[in-house]
């Protein structure tokens, strides 16, 4: 009971509870699509260069030459999870519309999404330093890897990944952290100043980005598009999915001997999706009337990772500091 009321009285968690419910009872609607996304895109813009700001340069050099911890996490994000995911297609075929069954294989091909696994990395006293890097790497491997592993294993689509995308991740993400990191030693004592108000913008952006991920799916019909014992076949393989993704990217890390805070990195890193590069990517590949039901699998292990990482971050942070420090 005691941890039950501590998941319930986590911020993180009841943040996104409300943004789950405005998104169901107010979603942003196609005519305001373009400016909660634009919204989202600045939230997101102003976490990495505060991200920029905080990670010092030092830091950074030493994570570019990790390849302890980027080849693996590489190989587990494209590899075990798009294997995982095709198992999960093949074993949903008897269950679940054949589309939304093709939606675990897109979802495990694709790379880790970045705002959220960076900031529950620092709620849980992680290496951000390796989330940035990692999160970000797999990102722009993402924009020319996803759709060869996912055609590779038995998807269809057609189209090519453009520029737009790759453009998209280099001034949203990169751009901005580039930027905090030029201006890193003015900034320095204006980081300390505000720290607790920078750990609720990171909550504040991972909200908001599943308020404007999950008003897309309720415009798209979610509710009434699958049927209820499709529903239970899709909950019970994104669970699996789920387990598999935290579980298996935890004992990876353990198994490669990483230090704590780099272990607490490849986790987020390494069990998320990003239904950022997801969802635009799939309007290429797919035509409409499909892509509305092959993101559905990525909407919904989007929607859950987060509400699953709240409480595994607030763990780790607990094991980490017990006194509750930073």
């Amino acid at each position: 009971m005691m941890a039950l009321r501590s998941v319930l009285a986590d911020p993180m968690l009841r943040m996104l509870a409300g943004a789950i419910l405005l998104a169901i009872l107010l979603p942003v609607g196609e005519a305001g699509r373009p400016a909660a996304n634009a919204l989202a895109n600045a939230a997101v813009f102003v976490l990495f260069l505060l991200n920029g700001m905080r990670i010092a340069r030092s830091e950074i050099a030493a994570g570019l030459r990790n390849l302890r911890f980027l080849a693996p996490l590489v190989l587990w994000v494209f590899g075990a999870m798009a294997l995982a995911g095709l198992g999960l297609s093949m074993l949903g075929q008897g269950f679940l519309p054949p589309l939304v069954a093709v939606g675990f294989l897109y979802l495990g091909a694709l790379p880790s999404t970045v705002q959220s696994a960076t900031s529950y990395t620092s709620l849980a006293h992680g290496n951000v330093a390796l989330s940035v890097i990692g999160a970000a790497i797999l990102n722009i491997l993402g924009v020319f890897l996803t759709v060869p592993v996912f055609l590779t294993l038995g998807g269809t689509g057609e189209g090519a990944v453009g520029f737009e995308t790759a453009q998209r991740i280099a001034f949203i993400l990169i751009l901005p952290f580039a930027i905090g990191q030029l201006v890193q030693d003015r900034t320095t004592a204006f980081i300390a100043a505000h720290k607790p108000k920078i750990a609720w913008v990171d909550r504040f952006v991972i909200a908001l980005a599943i308020y404007v991920a999950f008003s897309a799916a309720v415009e798209e019909g979610i509710f009434v598009r699958v049927d209820l014992p499709a529903w239970a076949a899709l909950s019970v393989l994104i669970a699996a999915f789920l387990l598999f993704g935290n579980l298996g990217a935890w004992l990876c890390g353990g198994a490669l001997g990483l230090p704590h805070r780099d272990r607490i990195a490849f986790l987020f890193a390494g069990a998320q999706k990003s239904a950022a590069v997801g969802v635009p990517l799939a309007t290429i590949l797919f035509a409409p009337e499909a892509a509305g039901f092959i993101v559905v699998p990525l909407l919904l292990y989007h929607l859950f990772q987060l509400v699953v990482a709240a409480p595994i971050a607030s763990r780790l942070a607990l094991r980490s500091h017990p006194d509750g420090g930073d």
